[in-house]
C-alpha cells in the first residue's frame, strides 16, 4: 500500500514537471520575433520560389511557352505588392504607359503593333447620353422609349443580334481593331455577342446612294491629325446604339472619333445626328477604352455562351405580344 502511494506521488510530480516544461517552451517561442516577409515581387526561397508575380498565376500546362509581353502590358496577377497592414499600398508605382505607336507615315496605330501578339480594347461606352439626361435634345417619343427600355431591357444584343454604332465597343471580351493598309480598310472585330465585324473604308470613297439599311451601316474613315473620324449612315432600327437603349431611327448619321492618346488608352467620342429622334445634333462625353495585350480572338458562339437568359424577356416574366412596342 505504501509503495503504491509512493508511485502515485511520483507520477503526479512527473506530470507537473512536464507541464511546466511545455509552458516554458511556449513562452520562449512567443518571445522570438517572426521572420520578416519577403518584399512584394521578391525572390522566392529554396527550390526556386520565383517572384511574387508568378505566385498564384494560372498555369498554362507543363512546358507551355509564355507569350512575350507587348509594350504597356498589364502586370501579371500578384505582381503588385499587397503592402503591409494599415494600407501601405503597392510596393512600386505603376509604370507610365508607353507612347502612342505609329506607322512610318506618322499616323497612329489603333490596333496591335506589327510583329507583336494581338490585343483588344476593353471598357467601351455603355451609355451615350451625359449624366444629366435633360441635356439630350430628345423628341418626346424618344425620351418615352428610352425610359421604357430602362424597365423592359429587351435589348436585341442579348438575343445575339448584331449591334452597330457605339454598342459594338461594349461587347463582352473586348473589340479588336484590325488595320489593313494595303486594302485601305479597318475592321472592327467583335469577340462576344454576335461575333461579327464592321468595315471602315479608308480609300476616300463616298457613301453609296440608296443604301439598304443594315445593323452596322456603311462606314467611311479619314484622319483629322491623330484622330480617326468615322462617318456612318445606312442604319436600320433593329438594334440599340448603346447598352441602355438610346433610341435612333433609320435617319441616324453617326460620327465617331478615335484618338489613341498613349499605348494603353483609346479615347472615343460620338456625334449623333438623327432628326427622326432628336431635335438637334448632340455629342457624347469622351470615353476611354483600355488596351488588353496578348488577347487573341477565339471561337465564340453567342447562342451557346449566352449567360444572360434573364434578359431574353427583359425584366418581365412573359412577353405581351398584344402591344405595339418596338424594342
Amino acid at each position: 500500500m505504501r509503495n503504491r502511494s509512493v508511485r502515485n506521488t511520483f507520477a503526479v510530480l512527473t506530470a507537473v514537471v512536464l507541464a511546466l516544461g511545455l509552458v516554458a517552451v511556449g513562452f520562449a517561442q512567443a518571445q522570438t520575433p517572426a521572420p520578416a516577409a519577403p518584399a512584394a515581387g521578391g525572390g522566392g526561397g529554396r527550390g526556386g520560389g520565383g517572384n511574387g508575380a508568378a505566385q498564384g498565376a494560372p498555369q498554362g500546362g507543363a512546358g507551355a511557352p509564355a507569350l512575350p509581353a507587348a509594350p504597356g502590358a498589364a502586370p501579371a496577377a500578384g505582381g503588385r505588392g499587397g503592402g503591409n497592414r494599415g494600407g501601405a499600398g503597392n510596393a512600386a508605382a505603376a509604370a507610365p504607359s508607353p507612347p502612342t505607336p505609329r506607322r512610318p507615315d506618322g499616323k497612329p496605330i489603333l490596333g496591335s503593333m506589327p510583329g507583336t501578339a494581338t490585343g483588344r480594347w476593353n471598357g467601351g461606352p455603355t451609355t451615350l447620353p451625359p449624366r444629366n439626361l435633360d441635356e439630350v435634345p430628345w423628341q418626346p417619343w424618344a425620351r418615352i422609349v428610352y425610359d421604357q427600355r430602362q424597365i423592359d431591357q429587351f435589348e436585341p444584343h442579348t438575343r445575339c443580334k448584331a449591334s452597330g454604332a457605339a454598342r459594338q465597343f461594349s461587347t463582352p471580351y473586348g473589340t479588336e481593331l484590325l488595320e489593313v493598309p494595303d486594302l485601305q480598310r479597318i475592321y472592327i472585330m467583335d469577340e462576344g455577342g454576335p461575333h461579327s465585324y464592321r468595315i471602315i473604308y479608308m480609300d476616300g470613297r463616298p457613301h453609296p446612294k440608296d443604301l439598304i439599311p443594315t445593323n452596322y451601316g456603311h462606314s467611311i474613315g479619314s484622319w483629322d491629325g491623330d484622330t480617326l473620324v468615322v462617318d456612318t449612315v445606312g442604319y436600320n432600327e433593329k438594334f440599340w446604339i448603346d447598352t441602355r437603349g438610346t433610341p435612333h431611327t433609320s435617319q441616324l448619321h453617326f460620327i465617331e472619333r478615335f484618338t489613341r492618346t498613349d499605348f494603353n488608352t483609346l479615347q472615343y467620342q460620338a456625334t449623333i445626328d438623327d432628326p427622326g429622334a432628336y431635335t438637334k445634333t448632340w455629342t457624347t462625353p469622351v470615353f476611354s477604352m483600355r488596351w488588353g495585350a496578348n488577347q487573341d480572338l477565339f471561337e465564340y458562339v453567342c447562342q451557346d455562351n449566352n449567360h444572360g437568359p434573364e434578359l431574353m424577356l427583359g425584366s418581365q416574366e412573359s412577353v405581351d405580344r398584344s402591344i405595339l412596342f418596338v424594342p
